[in-house]
């Protein structure tokens, strides 16, 4: 039988579609760019230019004298240690709002529909959750800086409050995502819902889990750099000041060790899912 040659489109089909999307996404954009005054061309002006390319030069060599290495060490120390504390406050403040919004662990919910209780009782840590994480973490430490004054504790209780809203939701995404079989067996069977989650639920989510709480962690890391520039102390209070006295120097020095923070991060997150995988 005399194979039928088959005629190769020279054009994608989907060509008009494409950019029809891309048309009217660029008309409901640019109102955007025009209310926010989005004006990247100044960024070539000739005053700017220069006045860049004077900072720019500041940068190298970075500044690497002991006196000042010894502060970013005590400086690094600092935020490394304000991101944790936070992520460990934002985890006490997570766990519970994960596991009271997951359905899967609701005794009530085996017969089908939820009680009227524990349904009230889920959808109120789910609105706590999203109060919690609906406020930035710097504005959260504007309020409390005003609270307990500077210094690392605003930080610390900023990044625990948001992380915390942040954390709940998608642990209770991913403990919801799983297999629901074994936890639900363990209910019917007469286990209670920690031994549910922790032998159900928990040992099919914990490598997501774990990475998605170091990612969280790097992420508090960051947030704890940012916090610095109101007065939460740590590396972002040392990058606030060199970069309001022009030091390009030490601003080079405190970004590269902030690089080498998230780095490292990133390494321990690859070793736990490879440990936990």
């Amino acid at each position: 039988m005399a194979s039928v040659a088959t005629a190769i489109p020279l054009r994608d089909p989907a060509w008009p579609a494409r950019v029809g999307v891309l048309l009217v996404a660029a008309v409901l954009l640019w109102p955007a760019l025009v209310w926010t005054e989005f004006r990247p061309w100044t960024l070539f002006d000739a005053q700017s230019l220069k006045s860049t390319a004077k900072f720019l030069r500041a940068f190298v060599p970075p500044r690497h004298d002991p006196e000042f290495l010894l502060l970013m060490a005590q400086q690094t120390w600092r935020t490394v240690a304000i991101a944790t504390a936070g992520l460990s406050l934002a985890f006490i403040v997570a766990v519970p709002l994960a596991l009271v919004s997951t359905a899967r662990l609701s005794i009530s919910s085996l017969g089908g529909r939820m009680a009227s209780g524990p349904y009230a009782l889920r959808q109120a840590a789910r609105w706590a959750a999203i109060v919690l994480r609906s406020v930035p973490e710097l504005v959260w430490a504007l309020i409390f800086v005003r609270v307990v004054g500077l210094g690392p504790t605003s930080g610390v209780i900023a990044i625990g409050i948001a992380y915390g809203g942040m954390l709940g939701k998608v642990y209770a995404e991913i403990l919801e995502s799983g297999e629901a079989a074994t936890t639900q067996a363990l209910l019917r069977n007469g286990a209670g819902r920690l031994q549910a989650f922790c032998y159900g639920t928990l040992p099919q989510c914990s490598t997501e889990l774990v990475s998605y709480t170091v990612y969280r962690w790097e992420c508090a890391i960051r947030s704890s750099v940012v916090l610095g520039f109101v007065g939460a102390g740590g590396l972002g209070q040392e990058l606030d000041n060199a970069a309001k006295m022009f030091a390009g120097a030490e601003v080079s020095t405190i970004l590269i060790i902030f690089i080498g923070l998230v780095a490292l991060a990133d390494q321990l997150s690859a070793w736990l899912r490879k440990e936990l995988g």
